[in-house]
């Protein structure tokens, strides 16, 4: 009861420090409070909404049960949380650079890290062209990019999933909504050229496990078309995110034999909060303050509670990219790649990963990724080589495009 009252508690405050910063720096990001819903429309659902009404209830926090919601269609139970809020996350962010840079704080960008190393009293960051020392590090990046000691890799996986936007000439719906059963469907609506655009998201897998992901936004399409004959869809984007064994994220010191190194990581989707809640913990720490949420947080746990298969699966599908994959030989040829389209194949005694381009050019690169070694898979939608392991991502050029793994991977000549 304690432990889920601290998580609310910081998830409510969280969001009014937010609204407080908005004001007080006078950033424009569409800020605005909604009442958040969760629903289903399957029989079998409403017993599991009854409960997590009460157990809601039950911490202090005044959410209501529903039978009826502005939504296209109907529901047969929900929980409505009110008074809770939405903005532009990325107008937010520009805000809060604003900010910062006029108090004198410096950024830099283009500068990536590659390695953090301890050094005298503090720490050495390794960049591409220079060496930066600090007394306190953030690891604010996503997935962290140091494997040791805090191996966060055998704590957390990552999860892909896509968004539409669209419009229609309907009446809007008020309020944000996501249902509970799978396929998961998040429903709201932001302002968007005078009117509102819907924002409809699902579609969610582990990144790297599918092989044919052309579906995920037609998915969204079809469902966008059933619900609004008229909808007029304008947006297509993906993201991934850090999701931990036990759905609570890692914020605190990146590691009990690392002092003055902090990370924040794992948001499972629910980063707008998440992000702030990090930002007054690290603070508190770093100016040695007693955090009231700080346990709740704790980084340095491992214990992977409440999701043990997912664990083993993760050590599976690390063991067998490592190993056992390396011994299967592909019945793919070269001369079998259709146009647009990427494979694994044996070729010259070695494994590749080989996409080509609509044009019929050849791109080949070791499919092994550069964090731990996994073997890559390709995403048949974003072209893209996938690792399942951890979820690190590279063009089909080579590039490193998401974390954990830092180091691009090199073309072969055919």
């Amino acid at each position: 009861m304690e432990f889920a009252k601290n998580y609310l508690e910081a998830n409510e405050k969280a969001i009014h420090n937010i609204y407080d910063i908005i004001q007080e720096e006078h950033i424009s990001c569409d800020f605005e409070w909604q009442d958040n819903f969760v629903y289903t429309d399957s029989e079998e659902e409403v017993i599991k909404i009854k409960n997590e009404l009460r157990s809601v209830q039950s911490l202090g926090f005044p959410a209501e049960f529903i039978q009826n919601a502005s939504l296209p269609f109907p529901i047969l139970a929900g929980i409505k949380f009110p008074n809770q809020a939405q903005f532009h996350p990325l107008k937010y962010v520009q805000g809060l650079i604003n900010s910062i840079t006029n108090n004198k704080g410096q950024i830099y960008e283009n500068t990536k890290v590659y390695d953090v190393h301890k050094k005298d009293n503090g720490y050495e960051i390794e960049t591409a062209h220079q060496r930066v020392k600090a007394k306190y590090v953030v690891l604010a990046c996503h997935y962290p990019i140091i494997n040791a000691p805090g191996f966060y890799f055998l704590k957390m996986y990552q999860e892909t999933s896509y968004v539409i936007g669209f419009t229609t000439n309907s009446e809007p719906f008020s309020g944000m909504y996501i249902n509970t059963k799978s396929p998961i469907c998040s429903l709201r609506t932001v302002p968007y050229e005078g009117t509102r655009l819907i924002l409809m998201g699902g579609s969610s897998h582990k990144t790297g496990s599918k092989e044919d992901l052309s579906s995920c936004y037609r998915d969204l399409e079809n469902r966008a078309k059933e619900l609004y004959p008229d909808a007029n869809i304008l947006y297509h984007w993906n993201t991934e995110d850090c999701i931990p064994l036990d759905k609570i994220p890692y914020i605190g010191e990146f590691s009990n034999l690392m002092p003055h190194m902090y990370v924040a990581t794992g948001f499972k989707k629910w980063g707008m909060t998440t992000s702030n809640i990090a930002a007054n913990i690290i603070l508190d720490m770093i100016m040695e303050k007693e955090s009231p949420y700080a346990k709740t947080f704790e980084s340095t746990r491992f214990h992977p509670i409440q999701n043990g298969t997912e664990f083993v699966n993760m050590l599976k599908q690390t063991t067998n990219s490592l190993i056992l994959d390396k011994f299967k030989i592909p019945e793919e040829t070269l001369a079998s790649i259709a146009k647009d389209e990427g494979k694994i194949v044996e070729f010259e005694d070695t494994k590749l990963g080989i996409y080509r381009d609509k044009e019929g050019k050849y791109f080949a690169l070791r499919p092994i990724c550069s964090h731990l070694g996994c073997e890559l898979s390709w995403n048949n939608l974003d072209k893209t080589w996938d690792c399942p392991c951890h979820g690190s991502r590279f063009s089909y050029m080579g590039k490193s495009l998401y974390d954990p793994s830092i180091k691009d991977l090199e073309l072969i000549s055919l």
